[in-house]
């Protein structure tokens, strides 16, 4: 009998996750099926008792119910807990167990530029909403030294270094504080919305500062080069966009589901083609 997983949000039509896990399941032999579903917030309650009712096996879950789901779920796992969101719910001996793989997703991107330094190199994150508090909380997990803060309203970095239970050291300051200090930074995160279609004339910050060789990543992949990135490897940055994030967030949750880890380099490749570019093998 065919297994059923999916991803609940509102609006949910543009999803990529259905194109990218249905690939994976018939990669990996699996009788399997991963469906859209629309669930507006006032229908959230009745939808996750309706997923178990129907036999889906785990789902994803993206805009806006990360929060609003969690009081739903048997139970969480820790570092979900700490981001105070969940991406991925597995169904545990008829249990709904929820997991956070955005920051893990990021992560494992990231070790792809810096490999086993990366708790050693001083991190810059700009922004602190929920995929900031998901990518720093992770971060601290992973024992990173050093992650500042820098956000708009300052009271709201403060607060999402206050937050975290990892231990790691933490400067908070505005743009304008940051933008004088790029060169103290190897990494630079930037994970507002900030730059992406179809505002893609906007850009976080100015980064005159920056130093050549700085790893410049943006969680934002469409574009596929935000105004913020280009600029960057004008200046002779390393650069990374957000494809790998969500490429790797999903293959930890079809991991989690399946107990396979599936193939990344193909799951990159048709985001890629879904958003009409052109792969690159970098």
């Amino acid at each position: 009998m065919k297994q059923l997983f999916g991803v609940i949000g509102d609006p949910i039509a543009h999803s990529m996750s259905p194109a990218m896990h249905n690939a994976a399941f018939k990669e990996a032999g699996i009788d399997a099926y991963y469906h859209p579903f629309h669930v507006k917030p006032e229908d959230l309650e009745e939808a996750v008792k309706g997923m178990k009712a129907i036999g889906v096996q785990g789902f994803n879950v993206t805009i806006p119910h990360k929060t609003s789901i969690i009081p739903l779920l048997d139970s969480i796992d820790p570092l979900a807990e700490a981001i105070g969101a969940v991406n991925t719910v597995v169904r545990v001996e008829n249990r709904w167990v929820g997991f956070n793989t955005d920051g893990e997703g990021y992560v494992r991107a990231l070790k792809e530029q810096c490999k086993e330094y990366l708790q050693n190199e001083p991190i810059l994150i700009i922004g602190a909403g929920g995929a900031a508090r998901g990518i720093y909380c992770t971060l601290a997990a992973h024992k990173v030294k050093q992650i500042d803060l820098c956000n708009r309203t300052v009271e709201k970095a403060q607060k999402l270094a206050n937050d975290c239970p990892y231990e790691t050291v933490t400067n908070v300051m505005n743009l304008q504080e940051a933008e004088k200090r790029l060169k103290d930074y190897s990494i630079i995160i930037q994970t507002t919305s900030i730059g992406m279609s179809p505002k893609t004339d906007e850009s976080p910050l100015k980064i005159d500062e920056l130093q050549p060789n700085t790893i410049v990543s943006d969680i934002v992949y469409n574009p596929i080069q935000t105004k913020f990135l280009l600029k960057a490897k004008q200046q002779g940055a390393i650069i990374q966009n957000g494809m790998k994030m969500f490429v790797y967030q999903g293959a930890l949750a079809f991991e989690k589901w399946t107990g396979i880890f599936p193939d990344t380099h193909k799951m990159e490749q048709l985001v890629y083609q879904q958003l009409g570019g052109t792969y690159v093998n970098r």
